[in-house]
């Protein structure tokens, strides 16, 4: 094979004068000599002429056989054919005993790697094999960095970032700027990992740093593993001049959370850390920096970049895309998946209408959130005939719906976001009885509106440890501004009970927590339903949030005869039901149904259509359950009927 460098064959020369005992030039002589590449290396770990020529050494070694029989010679010994610090001390006429030392660049950068188990100056030295490959232009990266490292660049990224993120961009250029060598660690919070990454890579790219993204789930938690992976990635900033992108998925708590932070803590080299939430505090100073959600003008922009449908624009009072950016705070890397799908599925021959409805269904899947350990979703096909109530509760219901259909139009069109974003957000109190209809009010609204309902499950939300609860209770709020649902906090009373006077530190904490669901509730821009059968344990600071408050009375017995009449499905068989002789039972629609329920299941079994029999079965199985006696009041006529 070829030798690549002119300087080896000098050190061939070198080492069979230094056999000879015959005089030697400077090593510095010899260094003029060597290849680029070990310049670059020497500079970039600020290496001495001594651990310079150690290097130039074991190259030589590694790329000539015919030097192995020399060095042999030289240190007297048949077996010793590799390079040592004995050798390297006596060839270069070098007295620094440095190179011994564990802070030594060649050690402590693991450029070398000394055999153990020999005596320090006779082990054999030899190049790591990612700066053998740096020496010859070649790439390489050892694993497990080269299984998980990403390099990024501007040029990755074909859509421009909007201006307010491009802000963000250039404030992180500007950082590094007045960095003098020493670069601040920098914290990207915000919902889209994608976007920090082309923030970085911009960034980068203004400044010639090379931006390399590495997950968190890759850092080990055993303190010596994090340690040599830590000084493995150093090694690889320094030789390509890198910064490290670190994208954290998942901030969990244990050991993980530790290894985070002693990696943070203690690396060397540039570093920006991406994630959701903002990082605990650090034992070093820390730059934040919010990455919010697009404002509604930015993001109608994106949209339109994306869509490229005039059908699509805005510029009307309320127009379908102004509605689609009111109600989903979409991350721009959700709006450019979210267009594909639609170039995908829309058909040419579409009308605006239809192209508006098959967005939006698109934007509520991808938006929909990940709650299921902590709400549940309920499938909302009820419609404004399912619900029988008074005029006055139905006529604030439609109102609800008429205010989130209109919001777009309000708040952009007319101005009414410009004045600041708390308040705009819905929130409501439903109360009554148990079976009153609250419950089916929330799903017809959330049908009306095409959105998702999430019931909140209270026994998973609530927990004894302080400060779980509002933990909990953030997850919910952010998930659902970012999903575009509508929340259902059943029971409510539990969760948002009045503040009580501090006697012991769970009454301080009950109230922080209640303060905490105050300040989310007002910033809250989506709509929140609360439901409760004791509104007057409701804390009064949640009253006056609340932009309405509806109460949903007992039917009375012409309520009860129309939910009589739409309670059982057009396919089940009836037959001589009297709806004015059941509406005298004085039970909620909630009972109805079950009655209902119970009895088309009695029915069945007896093969027979269901009578008036069947539900007078049912009720009195029903009313055991409620602790109830059936009155001949309630049954009256009933009888004759069957």
């Amino acid at each position: 094979m070829a030798v690549p460098f002119p300087c080896i064959p000098r050190l061939r020369q070198h080492l069979e004068q230094y056999i000879a005992g015959q005089p030697r030039p400077p090593l510095a002589e010899l260094l003029a000599a060597a290849p680029t590449p070990l310049a670059q290396l020497a500079r970039k770990f600020q290496l001495s002429a001594l651990e310079q020529g150690i290097l130039l050494l074991c190259l030589g070694l590694e790329l000539e056989a015919n030097l192995q029989p020399l060095c042999a010679q030289a240190q007297g010994r048949e077996q010793a054919t590799s390079a040592t610090l004995s050798l390297a001390l006596g060839l270069f006429a070098a007295t620094n005993w440095s190179a011994l030392s564990h802070q030594c660049p060649l050690h402590q950068w693991q450029l070398v790697h000394t055999a153990s188990g020999q005596w320090l100056l006779q082990a054999p030295l030899t190049l790591d094999r990612r700066i053998l490959c740096y020496l010859l232009g070649t790439p390489d990266l050892a694993p497990p960095l080269a299984d998980w490292l990403t390099p990024l660049s501007a040029a990755r990224f074909p859509v421009k970032l909007p201006p307010s993120y491009q802000a963000i961009s250039d404030q992180i250029a500007q950082l590094w700027s007045g960095a003098q060598g020493v670069y601040p660690l920098i914290v990207l919070v915000g919902r889209d990992p994608l976007v920090h990454q082309q923030m970085v890579a911009e960034a980068g790219n203004r400044h010639r740093l090379q931006v390399l993204a590495l997950p968190d789930a890759v850092l080990p938690s055993l303190p010596g593993e994090l340690k040599a992976l830590q000084r493995q990635w150093e090694r690889e900033a320094i030789l390509r001049n890198g910064v490290l992108l670190l994208q954290v998925a998942d901030l969990r708590e244990g050991d993980h959370k530790s290894a985070i932070a002693l990696f943070l803590n203690t690396i060397s080299t540039p570093v920006i850390v991406s994630c959701r939430d903002r990082l605990p505090p650090l034992d070093r100073a820390v730059i934040t920096l919010e990455v919010p959600i697009l404002p509604h003008a930015e993001q109608c922009q994106l949209w339109q970049q994306q869509l490229n449908d005039p059908v699509l624009q805005p510029g009307s009072f309320n127009s379908p895309l102004d509605c689609l950016i009111s109600q989903f705070q979409l991350t721009p890397t959700t709006i450019q998946s979210v267009a594909q799908q639609l170039q995908q599925q829309a058909a040419m021959d579409r009308d605006a209408e239809v192209i508006a409805k098959q967005l939006w269904n698109i934007c509520r899947q991808q938006a929909r959130p990940n709650l299921d350990d902590l709400a549940q979703r309920i499938p909302t096909q009820a419609t404004w005939e399912n619900l029988i109530l008074p005029d006055r509760p139905r006529q604030q219901l439609e109102d609800i719906v008429d205010q989130l259909q209109l919001q777009a139009g309000v708040y952009q069109n007319w101005g009414f976001a410009g004045q600041g974003s708390r308040g705009l957000g819905l929130s409501a109190l439903f109360c009554g009885e148990s079976g009153t209809g609250k419950t089916l009010a929330a799903e017809v609204i959330a049908a009306a509106c095409q959105l998702d309902l999430y019931r909140i499950d209270l026994s998973t939300v609530v927990s004894k440890y302080i400060g779980e609860t509002e933990k909990n209770l953030r997850r919910i709020f952010d998930a659902a501004e970012a999903g575009g649902v509508i929340l259902l906090f059943d029971e409510a009373d539990a969760l948002f009970g009045k503040r009580s006077e501090v006697k012991d530190s769970r009454d301080r904490h009950a109230n922080i927590e209640v303060s905490y669901l105050l300040q989310r509730m007002e910033a809250y821009q989506g709509l929140a339903i609360l439901t409760s059968n004791l509104k007057q344990n409701l804390d009064p600071a949640f009253l006056r949030r609340l932009r309405f408050i509806i109460t949903f009375p007992f039917p009375k017995p012409e309520s009860r005869a129309a939910i009589w009449q739409q309670i059982f499905p057009a396919q089940t068989p009836t037959q001589d039901l009297d709806f004015a002789k059941l509406a005298q039972l004085k039970i909620a629609g909630g009972n109805i149904r079950n009655i209902a329920l119970g009895a088309a299941f009695l029915a069945a079994k007896d093969r027979h259509p269901v009578t008036m029999a069947h539900i007078r079965q049912a009720t009195q199985r029903d009313y055991l359950k409620l602790e109830k006696l059936l009155t001949q009041e309630e049954t009256a006529g009933w009888d004759e009927v069957s």
